[in-house]
């Protein structure tokens, strides 16, 4: 039965009917939200007129679309219906985010009216696979290529250099202390090893907690069904290493020193690695959801941070221009999509700012991509609108604003403030101030597709060339 799936797959892959979708980004960017309004658009387009930007909704090429089994059985689905519940609730709540990889199936019929599909028949199918996976696992990627003196290194490098995060730095004391009294070369003892690693992975909580986003392991703080396991009771430690990265003392291999090295080298090709040849070498296109509005309310080093991370993240993908081969045995990503997110938490002037500073947030992994011929776009867009656009006065003047409810149920009108057009430094947050509140999502009327900006647009350069 696998094998006449992955025939079946590979027939379509060779007919460019098969389309694997990658919603990326790091903590509480939007993925459940983004994903739960694509397929909600989609499942709408054949009774709804709510998709303008989209080419083959536009020109009534797009017959409809259905959710069909994956044909993956091994990875949990998307859980759609209970983000469409959380929704529709009284007051309406945000869906739940992305805990454990997921992943669901549509199958979209459409009319072609280019290529050999159009002699063919009247009507064809793409079939889009979108894959959803906590950010945090993302940050995990670049350990392929380090060994534990390495990853050591540079972490405690970024806590104890000139240049460390202060906010980082402090949070990071209470570890620090008890890793100074551990013995790193006596005789390994699992429960000493335990308690340090608890210690460790409590600091990149409150990482989180504190507005950063560069945590690792990423599978610390979201451990799914791996929690308690020994692979992820490690951490970084002092090590003296030569020019050459090897460490100056032998290792005996009954120490705390092996034990600790031993499970970074089992949690790269168990976890890591695993997981990139199951789910990241299939992937035919990227979106990578950004929420620039929370970093630059917490602060100059929780947006120093985020910038940090998503040039990290961004180094590990494979990109490439795919062709029908490459398709079917190399398959690497052809088209990369940025997006911040949250468009309607700031006025409507202040969208193109939002995509200004994505633009030089990713211009690192956009130069590299761009050198590789692929296509690239930025954007802002709202996956599930929270506010309505409006007007307010100040005095004699009128100002743009927006109007929504809070999460605490208090319903606001205000102008948020300005998004910055360009990377800040640290000066800038004592000169500017930021407001941007977290609403909760407007109420759907009965039998239609979820409110949105943009949505469209991003549909239009993810799937568009595969509905012609």
């Amino acid at each position: 039965m696998k094998l006449k799936q992955e025939v079946n797959d590979l027939v379509k892959r060779s007919l460019d009917r098969h389309l694997r979708l990658a919603v990326t980004g790091l903590s509480r960017a939007g993925k459940t939200a983004f994903i739960t309004s694509l397929v909600n658009q989609l499942l709408h387009s054949s009774t709804q007129d709510n998709l303008p930007l989209f080419e083959a909704s536009r020109n009534k090429q797009l017959l409809g679309a259905k959710r069909i089994p994956q044909t993956n059985l091994m990875v949990p689905r998307f859980d759609y219906d209970l983000a469409i519940e959380q929704l529709n609730s009284t007051p309406p709540k945000w869906p739940e985010p992305t805990r454990d990889v997921s992943e669901i199936r549509l199958a979209i019929r459409f009319k072609p009216k280019k290529g050999a599909r159009r002699l063919l028949k009247s009507t064809s199918t793409l079939y889009l696979d979108i894959v959803d996976y906590p950010g945090e696992w993302l940050l995990d990627l670049p350990l392929l290529d380090m060994t534990f003196e390495q990853w050591s290194n540079d972490q405690l490098k970024h806590l104890t250099s000139d240049r460390a995060s202060s906010v980082r730095a402090a949070l990071a004391k209470k570890w620090l202390v008890k890793l100074n009294h551990f013995d790193l070369y006596a005789s390994a003892n699992e429960n000493r090893v335990a308690e340090l690693a608890r210690s460790y992975t409590l600091y990149l909580h409150e990482c989180k907690k504190a507005g950063l986003h560069w945590v690792q392991p990423g599978r610390f703080v979201l451990p799914g069904e791996l929690e308690g396991a020994p692979v992820l009771q490690f951490f970084p430690v002092m090590i003296e290493v030569d020019a050459d990265g090897k460490p100056l003392k032998d290792i005996n291999k009954n120490s705390s020193y092996a034990m600790l090295r031993s499970r970074f080298n089992e949690y790269k090709k168990k976890i890591v690695k695993a997981f990139y040849q199951e789910h990241f070498a299939s992937f035919d296109r990227q979106i990578v959801l950004v929420d620039c509005l929370q970093p630059l309310n917490a602060g100059h080093d929780s947006f120093n941070d985020m910038s940090g991370a998503i040039t990290q993240l961004l180094q590990s993908f494979k990109y490439g221009r795919n062709s029908i081969l490459k398709r079917l045995f190399s398959a690497k990503i052809d088209k990369v999509l940025f997006v911040a997110t949250k468009a309607d938490h700031v006025t409507p002037d202040q969208h193109g700012n939002m995509v200004s500073l994505l633009q030089q947030l990713v211009n690192e992994a956009w130069q590299h991509v761009s050198y590789e011929g692929i296509d690239m776009e930025c954007m802002s867009l709202s996956s599930i609108q929270a506010t309505m656009p409006g007007y307010a006065s100040a005095g004699d003047t009128t100002l743009q604003a927006i109007k929504g409810t809070t999460l605490d149920e208090e319903t606001l009108t205000l102008y948020p403030g300005e998004v910055p057009a360009k990377l800040p430094n640290a000066q800038y947050w004592k000169q500017h101030g930021f407001d941007f509140h977290q609403f909760r999502p407007l109420k759907i009327p009965q039998g239609q597709p979820l409110p949105h900006i943009r949505v469209d647009k991003a549909m239009q350069f993810l799937l568009g060339d595969k509905l012609r």
